[in-house]
């Protein structure tokens, strides 16, 4: 399904389209990250990783240029995750999980987006936050509602490490917040039980 076909679940959610014809600035540059570098990780990252970091970029970019996900897939495999780029080797990333997460962002964007918009603050709007923040939330809640075999905690903290890369400001706790409410509608078995394992006294150190 191409991304230029979907439109809007509710009026407070923006959707994936952009504009035909419209050109936007390259994700990595548009905030400066913590050590100084644009969209570099903060840490080693591992082949998940560089998929996430891929799949927020082109999801970023997707809204920015309007490109169909036909368009998108090809020029990031080839351009982006064939390659290292500004000491971030993206050549390592997992091309399988990253063509997951961008497809199944658009396939059940529906969904995720009303999720998003009712775990924002009072007030707050999914179409007037920022698009790297956008892009973010959407890549995460697609993992946590759709990627249940990974657990809700290394979503999060993936997810965090990300904005971090991006923002040197609120936006991370921001995103830590969302998907914190998230989790917790999404995966209610799993966060139970780790609370429950975490209180047994045979578990402690």
């Amino acid at each position: 399904m191409k991304v230029c076909e979907m439109t809007p679940p509710a009026s407070d959610s923006s959707d994936l389209r952009g504009k035909a014809g419209k050109t936007g600035p390259s994700p990595q540059v548009r905030r400066r990250p913590r050590d100084g570098r644009k969209g570099r990780p903060n840490h080693r990252p591992n082949k998940r990783s560089l998929a996430r970091l891929g799949a927020v970029q082109a999801l970023y970019q997707m809204e920015m240029t309007g490109k169909p996900l036909a368009d998108i897939i090809p020029e990031y495999i080839k351009h982006r995750l064939g390659q290292d780029i500004d000491g971030i080797p993206f050549s390592k990333a997992d091309k399988s999980y990253f063509l997951d997460l961008v497809r199944g962002v658009v396939r059940e964007q529906r969904i995720l987006d009303p999720m998003i918009a009712g775990k924002l603050a009072k007030g707050w709007r999914l179409a007037r936050i920022d698009s790297i923040v956008r892009a973010i939330l959407r890549s995460a809640a697609f993992e946590l509602y759709g990627k249940t075999g990974v657990p809700a905690k290394a979503i999060i903290n993936e997810y965090i490490e990300i904005a971090h890369s991006f923002f040197d400001g609120d936006e991370p706790k921001v995103v830590n917040g969302i998907l914190d409410r998230l989790a917790r509608e999404l995966r209610v078995q799993e966060l139970q039980a780790s609370r429950e394992s975490e209180a047994d006294p045979a578990n402690a150190h």
